[in-house]
């Protein structure tokens, strides 16, 4: 090393190399790849990057880690580490500089470890009627008397068959054409794209055809792997989306690209990478799992892979060049960071996106690995906080052909709201996902193993039951150790916060209720002079400390559902109604809320339970839809442009409205179809 660059090495992950000097923890952390937790996109407000500088001499990577090797103890650690911790060598990746040679530990909470996704398609009824269709074509072999060109052949071919005319054909298709037409004694499968282009030729005859809906999340990106022909769902692959280590929200994003000159491209490179990973993870799913095993005595190398097929399973043993078509969807900011398109301007008054209409862009272009002819179909824009997301949403549930009054809540890391029937459509977005999501909270987490998923808290004693991601059973029914609970992730916090409020633990303020208390578990913390609950004893969690959710983390809760509520009521406002004949939850909230709980902390306003109604990933099926139906995608663009968008916080009473929808279920508005649901007293306290 020399005194410019610094060794650094992660683990456990064991990501090691040199960095410059001067630079934050969380930076050498993406420089090496051990990605580290920053929700807030290094705003020091989150406390998630939090990290161990180890001490000593460690002689197995010959180097020397010591607290000196790191900048001094900045102000706002003081909010996140205890003097415990801090004695111990934690600090917080984001404001802690490299100055030297270090050894650095990242605790599992810290790590952007593996997320467990709810993106399953839905059943949903869609037109058959896909962008790329096979045609098998028999023609003549060229002769002196009829020496016409390869192209021209299968075009007769074509029309003869199909009655297109005037056929392009891509350029690389034109090239393999020749081969493939000689290779397959004149017979050949022609793949043409929305009966204007011939992006694929191959010798013989093939039946399949295949394709791809991606929905990229700001948190997570999924992906539907369809055959085209029957419009199967062959496989639903995910992963977490790489870009959160610049930030867990899109302004965190934009930020991050306008504060480095590389950010844009670097943020758009790790999505283009993940995009291939999807693709090649679902292409890997058509072939038999592999098994390392050893060679015969003799034999070149020891060892050597070989296929395991299931007994009785078909595989179909595609390749990358066998998708053909792939559909995208994503909020506005996704979107423009995909395609390298400047998203300053989003984050700016009057956020105005680069462009609202659909793209159609060849996927060698934008580095995308599947048959290089074919295009990437980009649903449209609404506007800069309501995406192609929302438009894959309207188009898998079409309020616009129903009389009812529709209200769609998409609640992911940003809340998208549609409101209306076919008469009218308006839409808004609010911030709501960060703290629904558990950022902001002390043990808020993503949705992982030993995440509190499901919490109960017994009216009488106030006792908690409560079950974690990767155990079945609830703590009620495990011994204390069983548990390895390491935080509370968004169906948890939503139940917590009704929980909370119908047994009195706190008061319709959110306010802890001091009066009311029936167990230790509410406690004043010594060091923060916060009032507490504790959800899950040192003994029950991974992480040897007591689980709580404290006044600040209320607060959080009811600042995210207070602006999603308001939101609701302002576009019923505007739209002249009463109220709302149907709910639908939408995104994987959708999947997991249970819809009472959603009521009763006040998420909306008043409705039937039984009309609140979960519809899943719909954005996914919304581009699946346009993958496997081409009118889709100009009802995509139709809607786009259809759709009134209100910017909630240039509404005149938006202050006001916020203000009341942050108490519980809220402060004025009624809700009867919570009596018997929540106790009496508590439901009509003032």
């Amino acid at each position: 090393m020399d005194d410019k660059t610094a060794k650094i090495i992660f683990q456990p992950s064991g990501r090691r190399g040199a960095v410059p000097m001067g630079i934050s923890v969380i930076e050498a952390s993406r420089l090496l790849g051990a990605d580290i937790e920053a929700l807030c996109g290094e705003k020091k407000v989150c406390g998630k990057c939090k990290v161990r500088i180890e001490e000593g001499f460690f002689e197995k990577y010959g180097l020397e880690s010591k607290p000196s090797h790191v900048s001094s103890w900045q102000e706002e650690e003081d909010k996140f580490i205890d003097t415990e911790d801090r004695q111990a060598g934690f600090r917080l990746g984001c404001v802690t500089k490299v100055l030297g040679d270090l050894l650095i530990f990242v605790p599992e909470e810290s790590r952007a470890g593996k997320q467990v996704v709810s993106k399953a398609a839905r059943d949903i009824h869609i037109e058959h009627n896909p962008a790329v269709t096979l045609y098998y074509l028999e023609v003549d072999k060229p002769t002196f008397e009829d020496p016409t060109g390869d192209y021209e052949r299968i075009c007769a071919q074509l029309e003869k068959q199909s009655g297109f005319k005037d056929l392009r054909i891509d350029i690389q298709t034109l090239r393999q054409l020749p081969a493939a037409l000689r290779k397959g004694d004149w017979k050949v499968t022609v793949s043409v794209w929305m009966d204007q282009e011939v992006i694929r030729v191959r010798p013989g005859k093939f039946e399949g055809s295949y394709g791809m809906a991606i929905d990229v999340g700001t948190t997570t990106v999924a992906a539907y792997f369809c055959d085209l022909g029957t419009m199967e769902v062959i496989d639903t692959v995910f992963l977490m989306n790489p870009q959160c280590k610049y930030g867990e929200d899109v302004m965190s994003r934009i930020t991050y690209h306008m504060m480095n000159a590389d950010g844009l491209e670097k943020m758009s490179n790790d999505i283009i990478a993940a995009l291939n990973s999807l693709i090649d993870q679902a292409i890997e799913g058509t072939h038999p799992p592999k098994k390392k095993v050893k060679k015969k005595k003799g034999e070149k190398d020891a060892e050597q892979w070989i296929e395991v097929p299931e007994k009785g399973k078909t595989y179909r043993r595609l390749t990358r060049e066998d998708i053909e078509d792939i559909t995208i969807c994503g909020n506005t900011a996704m979107h423009h960071i995909l395609l390298k398109l400047d998203p300053e301007h989003v984050g700016m008054a009057p956020f105005p996106p680069v462009i609202h209409h659909s793209l159609d862009i060849k996927a060698r272009d934008l580095g995308i690995h599947i048959n290089p002819s074919s295009y990437i179909f980009v649903l449209p824009n609404e506007a800069g906080f309501v995406g192609a997301d929302n438009v894959g949403v309207l188009i898998a549930e079409e309020p616009y052909n129903k009389d009812e009054i529709q209200l769609i809540i998409d609640i992911g890391t940003n809340g998208e709201l549609v409101l209306g029937n076919r008469h009218k459509l308006i839409s808004s977005s609010c911030a709501t996902g960060p703290a629904l999501e558990g950022a902001q909270l002390s043990y808020g987490m993503r949705a992982a193993p030993g995440a509190m998923e499901r919490i109960k808290i017994d009216p009488e004693t106030h006792e908690v039951d409560y079950k974690v991601i990767g155990r079945d059973a609830w703590r009620q029914y495990s011994e204390p150790q069983e548990m390895q609970a390491k935080g509370i992730c968004g169906s948890g916090i939503l139940d917590l916060l009704a929980e909370l409020y119908s047994t009195g633990i706190i008061t319709k303020s959110g306010v802890f209720n001091k009066k009311g208390q029936k167990s230790e578990r509410f406690r004043k913390n010594p060091d923060t002079g916060q009032n507490e609950f504790v959800l899950a004893w040192a003994a029950e969690t991974g992480i040897s400390k007591d689980i709580v959710i404290t006044q600040k983390d209320v607060r959080q809760i009811q600042l995210a559902k207070g602006a999603l509520y308001a939101g609701c009521k302002l576009m019923i406002q505007r739209m002249g109604v009463e109220g709302v004949d149907k709910v639908k939850i939408a995104g994987a909230f959708g999947t997991h809320v249970d819809r009472e709980k959603a009521l009763i902390m006040g998420l909306f306003p008043d409705c039937e339970i039984k009309k609140i109604e979960s519809i899943g990933n719909a954005a996914g099926d919304g581009c699946r839809a346009a993958l496997l139906n081409r009118e889709k995608r100009a009802e995509a663009n139709w809607i786009s442009r259809n759709v009134e968008y209100i910017e909630l916080t240039m509404e005149e009473n938006f202050q006001q409205e916020f203000m009341r929808a942050m108490q519980l279920p809220h402060m004025t508005d009624k809700f009867p179809h919570l009596e018997g649901l929540v106790p009496a007293k508590i439901l009509h306290q003032k």
